[in-house]
């Protein structure tokens, strides 16, 4: 099985990483942070950012038909958990508006910072995608 970079048009073009890697039918959803369109980070803190950064993480997720509930792991790295913590009930409800009530596998992880300075938070994941439900990316993964 030759693995497919996945890049959705609705996500900036991204330079040396995919947005995710499809292998088989296991989608590897790159790290994302809460780039808008413009490649900026939205403002307006934690929860914010969240919303932006896992709705990036869908819309990948999307591209090869697969839902919110084809995730199997999550993982959040945070530059600021007791933040988080303050605003999980706020994320807690995005979650679900976004992605239901069906929870992953997922880690929290603190770091000291992340690739813009300005990113609270950065989330990657595995999904799984029901082979009746796949559609894969036109082209194989080309090396960096």
């Amino acid at each position: 099985m030759t693995p497919l970079a996945v890049n959705p048009e609705a996500l900036p073009t991204p330079r040396g990483y995919s947005h995710g890697t499809l292998a088989g039918n296991t989608l590897h959803l790159g790290g994302q942070t809460a780039l808008d369109a413009d490649m900026k980070i939205v403002p307006g803190g934690v929860v914010e950012q969240f919303r932006q950064a896992f709705g990036n993480v869908l819309t990948t997720l999307r591209a090869v038909g697969g839902e919110p509930r084809d995730l199997v792991s999550v993982t959040l790295y945070l530059t600021d958990i007791p933040d988080y913590q303050a605003h999980g009930k706020e994320i807690g409800t995005v979650w679900r508006e976004l992605a239901g009530p069906v929870y992953p596998a997922m880690a929290g992880i603190g770091c000291t910072a992340l690739w813009q300075p300005e990113a609270l938070i950065e989330i990657l994941g595995v999904a799984v995608i029901p082979e009746e439900r796949l559609v894969r990316p036109g082209r194989p993964e080309q090396p960096g």
